[in-house]
């Protein structure tokens, strides 16, 4: 069945303007820096998108010239081409020919192919010939003259202001229903002004609220005299006008935010065609079953999730679902299926996309890492599983051996990332199975207009974090804390998670006082935790959250900034970049460690299906000499541990696929394991389970709230000597 285009070509213009206007206005920056890098690695995604939604929707004119737009940046992006005001001009030509098919197929007409001067001019400047663009270190040579030759980009004609002329777009109004069943048409810019006032308003109680703290501590130090009653029945007063009024603005706020809340099928309900399309194109047989699209996501992330969406769904198809013969072969049924689910989780809403494919090649990530430089050897190594599958989210990655026009340019899955968890404040995970498919797990706020947000103070210094990063609010006795590798931890839902100051880590001086408790924020990202010490918890609540401005937005650290009831500027703290910074602390430390250590020894398997739990023993062991291997869970462990030779092996209990008891047994089965010292490490402290250990096989069983990194080596020592 043919692609319906009308159905999606409304969304295809709107998105096509914006990644053009982004590619005007990124030539310019170029022309001022031609070796800013993440201009180009910009414009080339813009490039590449505009290509891919108009190949989708059989706009062949656009996605040709887009084609050849992109190819050009990628050479400057590899270092190929340099950038120079001849160049500049052919690509400005190139978008605005592009933006004036755009404008065709706004109006309803058929978009033009673009003129054979100009497709000559961006072949020629990938294929150097007289009167050719320059490859870097080339100098142009002279234009050949006469003859039908087409002439150099410097001396090509001025295109024609088509976009400039036509007429200008007109601005998307999205339909209030009323209860007559009649409608009002609002410009989306006045929607979107309305939105951003009562977050203002909302914004701005928190001072409301500050002055009633204020005049009760006033009140508290007013103990006698005539104006005491008067005072104590003003703040009652105020205290509940103050809540009258919070009702009343909360109710307000959300039923604004619902007008310009849209469903997912916005986005989700041209995939299925789409995939079937794209998979046409591919010789494959792929099914899409979408679920969950009367789910509604604020416009503004609407907006922003029709790329990370196609990316992914790009991948899936291409990468993921085999041909029919090697489904076939593999047992498979001869079509592919690729399964869309959305679910609202709270305030959250969730979005599946999983395929019965290949799965993920860790060893082919692995090895492109390696020969990419992403990572070194001994990286490589001691990595686990889901560290690789990280690797995917790098710039210009790619397991692709071959370029098409669908997939190999190392564009897609950066792109996934940084709107995901940069732009939108979400979060996104990754589940694969070799042989059996890959799933992608995106978790998204309703709405970025208002958020939960934490304040904390640390270091005499105002900090906040996101509420979707925030896993647990605790306060343990400093004596619960273990130190393991030279830093602290703590035991929580059987993993450690490693415990950091705040202030140490952002570089401030802790001013907070020894305390016999210990107050921890415990952030979570993807599969990582990490407890910040912190001195004090300020507040907790939905705040809105204000863009850095231009010149700060280079700051990883800070994610935004939000106004406490005192008018002064809080930063969000962008929590990923917290866990990246403590673990390249982190690993700074176990250098240092291992290189004083300088010892050879033992070759040890931990397995815990916790990542910090897995780290954290790596560190004790790797500091006192060991080479450790680690595998995710019982599964992991036993395929590892007969892959190769251990002289001992480290195992948790509770587990997915196999807990550690069934580890254990199953290495007593196997004659290289049946004298090899097991230590089981477990949160788990009943008798039952020991003696349970015991009967597997295990030579040792550690408590790990009774954990000790130096009766963990100790007993390692005896067992292995």
């Amino acid at each position: 069945m043919a692609l319906d285009v009308k159905r999606f070509i409304a969304r295809f213009v709107e998105e096509s303007r914006d990644h053009l206007r982004r590619l005007d206005e990124g030539l310019t920056v170029l022309a001022g820096n031609p070796a800013d890098g993440e201009t180009v690695n910009a414009l080339f995604r813009s490039a590449h998108t505009v290509k891919g939604s108009a190949r989708m929707l059989k706009l062949m004119a656009i996605a040709d010239l887009a084609h050849r737009t992109e190819d050009i940046l990628g050479a400057l992006r590899d270092g190929v081409l340099l950038f120079d005001g001849d160049l500049r001009r052919l690509l400005q030509r190139a978008v605005d020919a592009v933006a004036a098919q755009v404008e065709a197929v706004a109006e309803g007409r058929e978009p033009a192919a673009a003129g054979p001067d100009l497709i000559a001019a961006l072949g020629e400047v990938l294929q150097p010939g007289p009167g050719a663009g320059s490859p870097a270190g080339e100098t142009p040579s002279a234009p050949a003259s006469g003859g039908d030759t087409a002439a150099p980009a410097a001396a090509l004609p001025e295109p024609a202001p088509a976009a400039a002329t036509a007429e200008p777009p007109s601005v998307e109004t999205p339909e209030i229903r009323l209860k007559s069943s009649e409608t009002v048409r609002v410009p989306l810019v006045r929607l979107d002004e309305l939105i951003r006032l009562m977050g203002e308003v909302v914004s701005s109680h928190a001072r409301l609220r500050q002055r009633l703290v204020d005049i009760r501590q006033i009140g508290r130090r007013m103990t006698d005299g005539p104006a005491v009653p008067q005072i104590t029945g003003f703040i009652r007063d105020l205290r509940d006008d103050v809540s009258i009024q919070e009702r009343l603005m909360e109710e307000l706020h959300a039923k604004a935010l619902v007008m310009r809340m849209l469903p997912l099928a916005v986005v989700l309900d041209p995939a299925a065609r789409l995939i079937r399309d794209l998979g046409r194109s591919l010789d494959k047989d792929v099914d899409c079953v979408v679920t969950g699209t009367e789910i509604e996501l604020d416009r503004q992330l609407i907006d922003g999730l029709g790329d990370p969406i196609l990316h992914i769904l790009r991948n899936a198809v291409d990468h993921g679902i085999e041909s029919p013969d090697q489904r076939i072969a593999a047992g498979k049924p001869r079509h592919g299926t690729i399964r869309i689910e959305a679910r609202q989780d709270g305030g959250w809403v969730v979005i599946g996309i999983a395929d019965d494919g290949r799965g993920l090649a860790i060893a082919d990530i692995r090895d492109k890492a390696l020969r990419k430089g992403l990572i070194t050897a001994a990286q490589a190594g001691a990595m686990s599983e889901s560290e690789l599958i990280d690797l995917i989210f790098a710039p210009g990655f790619s397991t692709s051996s071959i370029i098409t026009e669908i997939s190999g340019r190392g564009v897609g899955m950066d792109v996934v990332k940084r709107t995901i968890v940069d732009e939108m404040q979400g979060v996104i995970s990754i589940d694969t199975e070799p042989g059996r498919g890959t799933t992608f797990m995106l978790r998204l706020p309703l709405s970025l207009a208002v958020m939960r947000v934490l304040l904390v103070s640390a270091g005499g210094e105002s900090f906040g974090f996101t509420g979707q990063y925030v896993a647990q609010l605790i306060e343990v006795p400093a004596g619960r804390l273990l130190l393991a590798a030279g830093r602290e931890a703590v035991v929580l839902d059987n993993e450690f998670v490693p415990v950091v100051p705040l202030a140490s880590l952002l570089g401030l001086q802790d001013q907070g006082k020894r305390r016999e408790t210990v107050l921890l924020v415990v952030v979570s990202v993807r599969n990582g935790k990490l407890a910040l010490a912190v001195d004090d918890l300020l507040d907790e609540r939905d705040m809105v959250i204000k863009p850095l401005p231009a010149h700060l937005r280079h700051l990883p650290l800070v994610a935004g900034m939000v106004m406490d009831g005192r008018n002064r500027l809080i930063s969000i703290l962008h929590t990923p970049a917290l866990l990246s910074l403590a673990a390249r602390a982190r690993d700074g430390a176990v250098r240092v460690a291992s290189d004083e250590t300088a010892l050879k020894g033992a070759h040890i398997l931990v397995v815990d299906d916790s990542l910090n739990t897995r780290e954290i023993e790596k560190d004790v062991l790797e500091a006192h000499g060991y080479v450790v291997t680690l595998a995710e869970d019982g599964r992991d462990g036993l395929a590892k541990a007969q892959s190769e030779a251990f002289d001992a092996i480290l195992t948790d209990v509770e587990m997915p696929h196999m807990d550690g008891f069934s580890l254990t047994a199953a290495l007593r089965q196997d004659e290289r394991y049946r004298d090899t010292p097991i230590i089981i490490v477990t949160s788990r402290q009943k008798e039952e389970d020991k003696r349970r250990g015991i009967e597997v096989g295990a030579d040792a069983y550690i408590v790990k709230g009774d954990f000790d990194q130096n009766s963990l080596v100790d007993t390692l020592h005896s067992l292995l000597g």
